[in-house]
């Protein structure tokens, strides 16, 4: 699995006008499951990114997770995060996992992020969302499992 993380004051999720998540101080979680991923992934990556140190502590210094300041997830499916761009000006896409197993990946994936005693939300898998984030810092970390 892919995963974009972003450090955020707020951020949420809309669709057809309608807000489906929202959170304050915390991370945005753009997600993709690639061919071949399974379960071990998705709760390998979601354990991963509960412990990531991206949070200033008393020093300043980026010591602490999204656990530690209390803060919550948004987690967003973005197949486009397979994108190959290696050959010609349109991306390819075929890295990504199939829809089905996509969707199945992205809502365990949440379930580990929440299972850590994070509170999350989610945007709607394979929905034209509208995201919006106010990044925090900014800090934008590139992760896969």
């Amino acid at each position: 699995m892919r995963a974009l993380i972003q450090r955020v004051s707020e951020a949420s999720v809309t669709v057809e006008g309608e807000c489906l998540g929202e959170i304050g101080p915390g991370l945005l979680i753009l997600v993709c499951a690639m061919q071949g991923d399974g379960e071990a992934e998705a709760r390998a990556l979601a354990a991963r990114i509960a412990k990531l140190r991206i949070f200033k502590d008393e020093a300043g210094k980026m010591n602490r997770s999204v656990r530690d300041t209390g803060g919550a997830a948004l987690v967003v499916s973005q197949f486009t995060l397979a994108a190959d761009t290696s050959r010609g000006n349109r991306p390819g896409f075929s890295a990504a996992a199939p829809p089905a197993d996509g969707e199945r990946l992205y809502r365990q994936f949440a379930a580990e992020i929440a299972a850590c005693g994070i509170p999350t939300a989610t945007g709607r898998f394979g929905a034209d969302m509208k995201v919006r984030l106010l990044n925090d810092g900014p800090v934008t970390i590139w992760m896969e499992s």
